[in-house]
């Protein structure tokens, strides 16, 4: 049978034995979008949950910090330029100046976004009008972070100090990616630091899963930690669903706690588990690479990118979900070797020095976290040049984890062999080929499924 799969930039027609399985999966809930986004999110806003109405909530505030979801979020509904000025409305009509309002860019370890590209999700007239109170978080400006100290499990708590110095803090989530974004991590993590980070940014611990998700229950602990420290009223979050990338299927206001609560009910009542897209788990698995990362916002892929995050990470779940152990995975992308030297300053360097050494990514943060942590010249490129923390590039490799569940990865129609095999992975020119070598490991008669992921884009 023949099916177009995505490759890079564009789609390539590509063969497969008879009785190849075809998964879809799907980057929203099947829901309808909402008719009305502004009237969604002044509902929100008027009648939230666990909270008072937001005007309300606000009235005395002489500091509000709006905070928001960086451009890596990949969200192409007009969230942000939307919600903003509603609570902007909302904030006036309780007595708060306009003047004592910080728009705050919540971009934790990725990197600064510049004005320009701030205006692609905020419009124009948002960062001119709030020139000199529009700010993205930095991570490494000791003045203007709080470390309110550890949790009862012993996580250390560092904040971005508008947090503590503000009356009320609200933050504003343009899209909850499955059990991953949202909740704390929010703040805990896109306000915080790599001394807070580290605790939770591990192979391990990363999760996207609508239940049980280790990683939120690390940031819960911290966000409980907070509210003790700050207080519970000081927080007011949206939280929004997508229904696709471009399209708001639901949207709450509230208290943290709530409001993610209302976000994995919606999304499990809706989600099918990438375990149960099969009745039974297949020698191969095949997917093609689109040329996208949300790291690559206003940005270019680059070999680390394509391979690893997103190849092995975004779209990577479904390597155990569908895969038996030792399985074979095929991905099919050109892969070009290009680097963006000034927005992924490190990752070249992870790519040819640290990648050479190991590819386990316990054993490579364990090696290499204490230099990408605090090397100056890579701390003044993030500070100062629009670049990603070199501790970020670091992190990339963390999807290497699952190579201990495939048994071996070929990567189809990549131009240049030698980055796969820079990687231990098998270079084919073709699908077909790939398909090829994979039916002489497991027999003439191996099981295969080809994951349909769409085309996508880096915002630009």
């Amino acid at each position: 049978m023949e099916k177009k799969i995505v490759f890079g930039d564009e789609w390539i027609t590509a063969s497969f034995p008879a009785g190849t399985r075809t998964v879809s999966p799907s980057l929203g809930v099947p829901l309808p979008g909402v008719a009305d986004l502004e009237g969604a999110i002044r509902e929100a806003l008027e009648r939230p949950l666990e909270r008072p109405p937001l005007r309300e909530l606000a009235r005395g505030a002489s500091r509000v910090t709006v905070a928001f979801d960086d451009p890596t979020v990949p969200c192409w509904a007009p969230v942000w330029a939307t919600a903003i000025p509603l609570i902007l409305v909302e904030l006036e009509r309780a007595g708060v100046d306009r003047r004592a309002v910080t728009l705050l860019c919540a971009n934790a370890l990725h990197r600064k976004f510049t004005e320009r590209e701030l205006t692609g999700i905020l419009g124009e007239e948002l960062v001119t009008q709030f020139a000199g109170r529009l700010l993205c978080h930095d991570a490494e400006d000791p003045p203007n972070l709080v470390y309110l100290g550890r949790t009862p499990s012993g996580y250390d708590v560092e904040l971005h100090r508008l947090v503590a110095d503000s009356d009320l803090v609200i933050y504003l989530n343009a899209s909850c990616s499955g059990g991953f974004s949202g909740g704390w991590k929010s703040i805990c993590v896109g306000l915080s630091t790599w001394r807070s980070i580290r605790w939770h940014h591990t192979p391990e611990i990363m999760s996207m899963s609508l239940g049980r998700n280790r990683l939120h229950e690390f940031l819960d602990e911290m966000g409980a930690f907070v509210e003790e420290r700050l207080g519970a009223e000081r927080f007011f979050k949206i939280e929004t669903v997508l229904a696709n990338p471009m399209e708001v299927a639901r949207v709450w206001g509230g208290s943290v706690g709530a409001t993610r609560r209302e976000a994995l009910e919606l999304q499990r009542r809706h989600h099918v588990a990438r375990r149960d897209l099969l009745d039974e788990k297949v020698d191969v698995v095949c997917y093609g690479v689109p040329n996208w990362s949300p790291y690559a916002a206003y940005s270019s892929m680059n070999p680390l990118l394509t391979l690893v995050s997103t190849g092995l990470g975004y779209l990577g779940g479904m390597i155990e979900a569908l895969g038996k152990p030792g399985c074979s995975v095929i991905l099919a992308t050109p892969c070009p070797r290009q680097w963006d030297e000034v927005h992924h300053p490190s990752y070249r360097e992870v790519w040819e020095r640290v990648l050479a050494r190991s590819t386990d990514p316990h054993e490579i943060m364990q090696i290499y976290e204490p230099e990408f942590s605090a090397r100056e010249d890579w701390i003044q490129k993030y500070r100062h040049e629009n670049g990603f923390h070199a501790i970020h590039g670091l992190m990339a490799t963390h999807p290497l984890k699952r190579l201990r569940h495939a048994g071996r990865v070929f990567v189809a129609g990549i131009e240049d062999p030698t980055l796969a095999r820079h990687l231990a992975f098998e270079p084919t020119a073709t699908v077909e080929e790939a398909l090829a070598r994979a039916r002489e490991i497991h027999g003439p008669e191996a099981s295969v499924v080809l994951v349909e992921y769409p085309m996508a884009f880096n915002r630009q």
